[in-house]
């Protein structure tokens, strides 16, 4: 699902980012990982979720690393006000934490966030994730998709067949957004459906502008409330 960040993919353009953290020591650690990476460019740093939304306003970057806890404006908020912005749609939120609690992961997610890892994520990672929510994708360690699938079967979900967010989708719309909830790429989705992934993708963007969703993280959200598709499948 995540494309992988070998130098050719990286090389067409600098991915512009923003570090929000509350931790200099933990910014300046970031800045520093980065700055060695071909093809990224750190626009800034801040230290609270107040100064996130100012600064992603100011500096539009591709993405920004989000911490949570954070004095004055916490990192749920800030993401919250940088997704719903429609001045920064080109803008993609990673959240990164220490904490590994469920609440964070659904609702970070939920809110728009296009990633969701914890700061001890091996640097090979994160940088997968950077590319990865940059084009579009979504990346969350394999910790938290364990804590997400958990939180998934704890909560009420709607059944196939009831009415809801999905009747706007024809029948081979839902068939795509459940390969999108399941993971799978536009390639992907191709093989198993039998059509070109250029196909695929115009299928997805289609399915994001009927269901309001910002990207396709808010897509596996979707596939899952709505009962589209069930954890364990």
């Amino acid at each position: 699902m995540t494309p992988r960040l070998d130098a050719p993919a990286v090389a067409r353009r600098d991915i512009r980012v923003l570090l929000a953290d509350d931790q200099e020591l933990v910014r300046r650690g970031f800045a520093s990982l980065l700055a060695g990476e071909p093809g990224i460019e750190v626009v800034g740093e801040v230290g609270d979720g107040a100064q996130a939304i100012a600064e992603t306003r100011r500096t539009r970057p591709d993405v920004v690393l989000m911490d949570i806890r954070m004095p004055r404006m916490d990192g749920l908020d800030a993401t919250r006000a940088i997704c719903g912005d429609e001045r920064l749609n080109a803008t993609k939120v990673l959240v990164l934490t220490t904490f590994a609690l469920d609440e964070y992961v659904y609702e970070a997610l939920r809110v728009g966030a296009s990633g969701f890892l914890l700061k001890d994520t091996p640097p090979r990672l994160l940088l997968e994730a950077i590319a990865a929510a940059d084009d579009g994708d979504v990346l969350i360690s394999p910790a938290m998709a364990k804590r997400l699938v958990a939180d998934f079967v704890r909560r009420p979900i709607m059944r196939p067949g009831d009415s809801g967010p999905l009747d706007v989708l024809s029948e081979r719309e839902r068939e795509v957004l459940a390969e999108v909830a399941r993971g799978k790429t536009n390639s992907e989705i191709g093989e198993s459906l039998y059509m070109s992934p250029l196909t695929a993708k115009t299928h997805v963007s289609r399915i994001l502008g009927k269901l309001n969703a910002r990207d396709r993280a808010q897509l596996v959200i979707i596939g899952y409330e709505t009962g589209l598709v069930s954890p364990g499948e």
